[in-house]
């Protein structure tokens, strides 16, 4: 007797020790931790200019300065036909994650039917009421909770990436169209200028001034000329069509398509630019980056269930029966059965299975981690490329740019001879034919850079993301952090 209080204080040492130890074993295996192979800073900056602004990731071609421009995204966001049905799939997996949230809840079924007994004499009414409660021991609730959430990312993951493909198509398609236009005002004015020049030498041949192999040569500038307008009109009629596309809708609209002008219309370029969003953003924004995080999440739940099925599998049920012979029709004949119990399912035979089945998902959540690794290296691999185009493009610009500027210059001292009488208007149709070949020459390449600027904020994953995403994003970002 004496010895009574030393056993009960030891009974409650072995509870307390084993105690954690059962709850820690019905929890589900560790998420494991994700492998980060973005580099500290990129190896590529193109166009570093202290004061130049900095593009965000959530409106990125606001950069581009064009009002138009930005009109057209927020109506492709609101109207596109891809991105709703995408937003459609997200809310499905919202949907089905709650319905996964209840799988391990109590549920409560009622059931009534007739029942004949074996000789055939006698007839019972039975109303049965039965309750289950599936506890979810040793990680399945919580694997089935992790599927749920994994499910759910994916669908958030393919919305980013219907988002960020529609953004990026819209700036490329109105890039484009743009630049064919601009492209088309250049070659008419070219024409106009030819048409000159041909009048200009009919006359001298008329006079017996001329050779007449240069009204010759200016005939033929003249059909090269009309055959080259063809070029920028179908190159606009295809971006204007897929602009309509894009925003939903059957035609273009009758705004973008207006007549040629003099001067030349403008078009979308990038002029000083600085990379604002360092490596680590390329994580949390790229799709495909965060469509690989969720395949690690699903490996880790499959895992956690395959896991979970080693062990027994604990019911709480709860059923009353209710019986009554109606071919007799006597009190006697009626009856209630209750039952309260654990339903305990334990695996014996087909062990071996499921401990296969632990070891293949074990490999999965391997290739898993090897697969998001493997998308982090494509995603800092594109964004590299994209960085040194842009910042090749620039330079090709910068030096189009240049060779425009001179020739612009050239253009303006014929005029200034002609003015004295020391030039012909001949000799000043020459250089301006060729200032506005090198325009059409930077015009082409503005368009170029505009271009390589939209890949770069696509492999960065540049897009609006929805409040309630943004959310998740950064609770999840939060979390992952050390």
């Amino acid at each position: 007797m004496p010895r009574a209080p030393f056993f009960r204080s030891a009974s409650r040492g072995f509870i307390a020790t084993l105690l954690p130890a059962i709850v820690a074993g019905c929890a589900a295996p560790a998420l494991p931790t994700l492998p980060v192979a973005a580099p500290a800073q990129w190896r590529q900056a193109p166009g570093q200019t202290v004061a130049a602004p900095a593009p965000d990731l959530q409106s990125w071609w606001k950069a581009l300065g064009d009002p138009q421009l930005d009109a057209l995204v927020e109506q492709a966001l609101a109207q596109n036909l891809t991105l709703a049905q995408a937003r459609s799939r997200l809310r499905q997996a919202r949907i089905l994650a709650g319905r996964d949230n209840m799988a391990y809840r109590p549920s409560v079924s009622a059931g009534a039917r007739t029942l004949q007994d074996v000789s055939a004499t006698d007839t019972y009414f039975q109303a049965s009421l039965d309750a289950v409660w599936e506890l979810g021991l040793f990680g399945a609730r919580e694997s089935i909770q992790r599927a749920g959430q994994a499910r759910l990312d994916t669908a958030a993951a393919s919305t980013q990436a219907a988002r960020v493909s529609l953004v990026a198509e819209v700036v490329r398609s109105y890039a484009d169209l743009r630049a064919a236009q601009v492209q088309q005002d250049l070659l008419q004015h070219m024409a106009d200028l030819d048409a000159q020049s041909l009048a200009l030498f009919s006359v001298q041949r008329q006079q017996r001034l001329g050779a007449p192999e240069e009204r010759a040569q200016a005939e033929i500038r003249i059909a090269q000329t009309r055959a080259q307008q063809s070029q920028p009109r179908q190159i606009a009629e295809h971006a204007a069509q897929g602009l309509a596309v894009l925003l939903g809708q059957a035609t273009p609209d009758a705004a973008w398509r207006t007549a040629s002008s003099w001067p030349p219309r403008s078009q979308p370029g990038l002029r000083d630019f600085r990379l604002q969003q360092v490596p680590t953003d390329l994580l949390r924004y790229r799709p495909e980056i965060r469509s690989a995080e969720a395949d690690v999440l699903k490996s880790a739940a499959e895992l956690g269930s395959a896991t979970s099925e080693l062990y027994p599998r604990i019911t709480l049920g709860a059923s009353l029966l209710y019986a009554h012979n109606i071919t007799q029709n006597r009190r006697t004949n009626t009856d209630n059965v209750p039952a309260l119990g654990p339903l305990i399912d334990i695996p014996l035979f087909d062990w071996g299975r499921r401990r296969a089945a632990v070891d293949a998902q074990k490999e999965a959540l391997d290739a898993s981690l090897l697969a998001y690794r493997q998308a982090v290296l494509e995603g800092v691999s594109e964004t590299e490329s994209a960085l040194s185009a842009l910042q090749l493009s620039g330079e090709r610009r910068q030096q189009l740019q240049t060779a425009r500027d001179l020739l612009a210059r050239r253009v303006d001292d014929q005029a200034t001879l002609a003015r004295l009488g020391l030039a012909s208007r001949l000799d000043g149709l020459g250089a301006e034919r060729a200032a506005l070949q090198a325009s059409m020459e930077v015009a082409a390449a503005e368009a170029a850079h505009t271009q390589a600027f939209v890949a770069l904020y696509k492999a960065l994953g540049g897009a609006p993301i929805p409040a309630d995403e943004a959310d998740g994003l950064a609770s999840r970002t939060a979390q992952a952090a050390p």
